[in-house]
């Protein structure tokens, strides 16, 4: 039965994975898992396990349908996560990666490429974290260089002169920090991918799938659909940098992700990202078929709605939808009408 040999080996990993929140889903599932196995020695419990698999659903739904801004980053992170190869590999045909800046060398933290979905070309540039130590020191934790960045641009403009449409997946906690990165230009090479992403003249999807975290997030982040999955965040910084900066305590991380407004319902509601990827109820981690069926469907849609613009139409709607972010209004204050109204009537007066 491989089936039930890689449940158990699924539910392993989740046990010694889980968050704390989860424990008692997991310990359930664990529970409902040896009651099958015994009934495989002529036992009929049958009972016991309908039982156990209404608790599970009873407690999936109360769990992950009420969970705190600091909980959905938790879930963000969690290690068991789907991270953009992932993607890749389930969502695209005959991928193939391209590597290097062309400047200083090839930066493991993004992975770019070109492959077909659904049969036609398209390219796809992500973070990507690692699955164990040795796997995130090379991908530096999914926290890119310089030289990640110059080569996400690179991949980027290339497609954009062949006429391939773009998506991005966004899963990282920051651009890498480190003197080296500054010494060659972190900043420098974020502004630059923000700049020339504005003028890509093919449709770009940027999707986050698990921590979107600052100007990181942004080097690969600006498109005309920006996308997130329901558990992920974007923020323009992590829950702990935040309560070290204005409590000194990182210790209170909750509050600040409260503060922050930085879960995909809040985003949507404030008109940072334009749809709310479903995930399977308790995680993108517990239903990675029914993720990846989800995140194509979406990415498809986009596609298809993207691909009858012109591409003048495309940059007109991408500058206008930056322009307005931001922007807001005190309820007793005048509309910009009413002030450049008023401004006219004014200087109507004075040249009379």
């Amino acid at each position: 039965m491989p089936n039930r040999k890689h449940k158990s080996r699924v539910l392993n990993e989740m046990s010694i994975s889980c968050l704390a929140f989860e424990r008692p889903i997991v310990e359930l599932e664990k529970t409902i898992e040896q009651l099958k196995e015994h009934t495989k020695n002529g036992i009929d419990l049958s009972g016991e396990i309908k039982s156990a698999e209404k608790k599970l659903e009873k407690a999936l739904r109360e769990t992950f349908e009420n969970l705190t801004p600091w909980q959905r980053v938790q879930v963000a992170r969690h290690p068991l996560r789907p991270y953009t190869l992932d993607y890749i590999r389930a969502l695209a045909e005959d991928f193939i990666e391209m590597h290097g800046d062309r400047v200083f060398g090839d930066d493991k933290a993004i992975i770019t490429g070109f492959g077909k979905l659904e049969g036609k070309p398209v390219c796809l540039i992500g973070h990507q974290k690692g699955r164990d130590t040795k796997e995130n020191l090379m991908r530096c934790f999914g926290s890119a260089h310089p030289e990640g960045y110059r080569k996400a641009i690179r991949i980027m403009k290339l497609a954009s002169k062949f006429d391939v449409p773009i998506v991005c997946f966004i899963d990282t906690p920051g651009a890498y920090p480190g003197i080296g990165a500054e010494e060659r230009g972190q900043a420098g090479a974020i502004a630059y991918n923000l700049r020339e992403m504005y003028g890509l003249n093919v449709p770009v999807i940027a999707i986050v799938i698990g921590e979107g975290g600052s100007g990181g997030a942004l080097g690969i982040g600006i498109g005309d659909r920006v996308l997130i999955l329901e558990n992920a965040y974007y923020s323009v910084i992590s829950p702990e940098g935040c309560a070290a900066i204005l409590w000194k305590d990182p210790a209170r991380a909750p509050d600040a992700a409260n503060a922050l407004k930085l879960t995909s319902y809040d985003l949507k509601e404030l008109g940072i990202v334009d749809e709310i990827i479903k995930e399977p109820l308790g995680g993108g981690h517990r239903d990675f078929h029914k993720t990846v069926e989800n995140v194509k469907a979406v990415i498809l849609k986009n596609l298809k709605e993207l691909s009858d613009l012109s591409k003048k139409e495309l940059l007109e709607m991408r500058y206008d939808k930056y322009r307005k972010m931001g922007v807001f209004q005190e309820a007793d204050e005048p509309t910009p009408a009413e002030l450049a109204k008023t401004s006219g009537e004014k200087i109507e007066d004075e040249a009379e």
